[in-house]
């Protein structure tokens, strides 16, 4: 692979992977015991409270994977795919559960922005 393909593959610009790696740290750091609006929810989606713990390493791991992918080709971009991959199914849980408020349009489709704008602007174009 040459530079100038390697160069494709790598973000540009950088600052929102960085910014969208910081905010899967804080909400990591928030769902370690989950914080009431987390707990509550979890619980309005129905997502069973066995599994409350994988939040925070899925969140770690999301953003281990924005960090290392600005200098490791196509980690990056793959990692922003999954996390709007992980927000869809948010939305999807949200509208099956018939939860129409602050969860649904401020939290998970506010970060399935974040997440596609961040995937295009660093990514794409």
């Amino acid at each position: 692979m040459s530079r100038s393909e390697v160069a494709e593959v790598l973000p540009d610009p950088v600052w929102p992977v960085v910014v969208l790696a910081v905010i899967q740290v804080a909400d990591g750091a928030l769902c370690l015991r989950p914080v009431r609006f987390i707990a509550e929810c979890l619980r309005d989606v129905g997502w069973p409270r066995r599994y409350w713990w994988l939040m925070s390493p899925v969140k770690f791991a999301a953003a281990a994977g924005l960090t290392v992918g600005i200098w490791v080709p196509y980690l990056g971009v793959l990692t922003c795919a999954a996390l709007v991959g992980y927000f869809v199914t948010a939305i999807a849980m949200h509208v099956r559960a018939r939860d129409f408020g602050r969860n649904l349009f401020v939290n998970a489709a506010g970060m399935l922005v974040v997440c596609i704008a961040t995937l295009v602007y660093s990514f794409v174009v």
